[in-house]
């Protein structure tokens, strides 16, 4: 076997020009597949880190108050004591409260109606990560009237940091308040999320609701695995029920699509609800779904080129050497191992080329990272980024290598089959 590896890589090495063209090709198909599978995952892997950051935790523990049977707000009473029976199960990292509301923020040139996500920026680990802090500082969120807000929303409301804006919002019991509010920061935006959200102080939006200092939005709970979020929810569901309280039907919708089934139910009272962070951002999945399906039809596509490309190079090599095919025949050597022969240096092939291949695209898409290139804004708005990132992982290249070795090798299959059925009598006397 190992002389047959020796002969199949002097064959390559002999038709140079061949090789480096053939091998180019794989090489280059090889660095477009491993930047498009880490263009995918690094797209997911964002919108996951922004989504349950920004927006929601792993799993959200929420829910609706209602004072009277039509009028729910999206409110978690006595929090502290729901806090501390999440936080104790198995597997959870850290538990973060959030408020929430919608409200109209004006300013002195214009108005947007906003979610309003209320934080304890002291709670918030992932938050400096995930927010790019342009102007102003973060640390001020911990004002009692401190807003922060997004580019895309100051430049709509034409305000900056400093800058006062008033808040008008229904309380729960269906009166309207209004409060207002210093820009504290204003962050770079992030897709989706940024064009409905911004972020005050938890205190704050007490206040513009009138809520007691025991009541929050939602607690968001990060897992030490976000793989086992889905499992984590009906147990976490459980608990709340063995603790006495009731819990909602399961519902995996974001929280603002269910105002319109929990008002037309005839309850009063705290009921909890359990979702995951898919569940809250289920509205933008299609978006991680087009992603896969574009990377999986330019994947097809690179293979046929390839498959096409090495089918037709052996067919030209054999053809080549058809007189030394019926040589090694006549000389006593096997069909199975002209076979082998055959497939072995495309195996060979394959194989260094899509090594090559797999090396440059980590450094491609390494400086890439480095830069931080921008993307368009319609890209953002999907991506929940500014800047284009690869996330090329161990398992992506090992695939990569070993699928497109795989193919090489396979394509090498029917000409090299071909050249083991040569006679050798008929294939000594072939000119051309």
């Amino acid at each position: 076997m190992g002389q047959l590896f020796l002969i199949a890589f002097r064959n390559l090495v002999q038709h140079r020009r061949r090789t480096l063209l053939l091998g180019g090709a794989i090489t280059g198909v090889t660095l477009l597949l491993v930047l498009v599978l880490g263009l995918t995952h690094g797209v997911s892997e964002t919108m996951m880190r922004s989504a349950t950051t920004v927006s929601t935790g792993h799993l959200n523990v929420g829910g609706f108050y209602k004072v009277t049977s039509g009028m729910a707000a999206p409110v978690v009473t006595d929090y502290e004591r729901v806090r501390e029976i999440v936080k104790h199960q198995p597997g959870v990292a850290f538990v973060v409260d959030r408020g929430r509301g919608w409200a109209r923020v004006v300013s002195d040139t214009g108005s947007m109606q906003l979610g309003i996500n209320g934080i304890d920026i002291r709670q918030e680990k992932g938050l400096r990560e995930v927010l790019s802090i342009t102007s102003g500082n973060l640390d001020d969120m911990a004002k009692k009237n401190g807003l922060l807000i997004f580019e895309q929303q100051a430049e709509k409301l034409g305000v900056k940091v400093g800058d006062s804006v008033t808040l008008s919002a229904p309380t729960p019991r269906g009166v309207n308040n209004t409060m207002d509010a210093v820009i504290v920061a204003i962050a770079r935006d992030v897709g989706l999320l940024s064009n409905f959200s911004v972020f005050l102080n938890n205190d704050g939006l007490r206040g513009l609701y009138q809520l007691n200092p025991h009541t929050t939005g939602a607690l968001q709970v990060y897992l030490n695995d976000i793989k086992q979020a889905s499992q984590m929810k009906p147990k976490l569901r459980q608990a709340l029920e063995q603790a006495g309280y009731t819990v909602m039907a399961d519902d995996p919708r974001p929280f603002f699509m269910k105002f319109d089934t929990v008002n037309r139910e005839a309850w009063t009272g705290q009921r909890l609800d359990v979702t995951t962070w898919e569940d809250e951002t289920s509205f933008f999945s299609w978006t991680v779904l087009i992603v896969n399906l574009l990377s999986g039809l330019l994947i097809a596509v690179l293979i046929g080129i390839i498959s096409v490309g090495v089918m037709n190079a052996l067919w030209i090599a054999i053809r080549e050497r058809t007189r030394e095919v019926g040589t090694l025949r006549a000389i006593g050597m096997q069909k199975g191992r002209v076979l082998m022969m055959f497939l072995i240096e495309g195996f060979l092939l394959g194989l260094m080329s899509t090594v090559l291949g797999a090396v440059l695209s980590v450094v491609v898409a390494a400086v890439v990272n480095a830069l931080n290139q921008p993307v368009p804004s319609a890209v953002q708005l999907f991506v929940m980024s500014n800047t284009i990132r690869f996330l090329v992982t161990p398992g992506a290249v090992t695939f990569a290598v070993l699928f497109l070795t795989g193919c090489t090798t396979f394509v090498s299959l029917f000409p090299s089959f071909i050249a083991a059925r040569m006679k050798p009598i008929t294939a000594m006397h072939h000119i051309g």
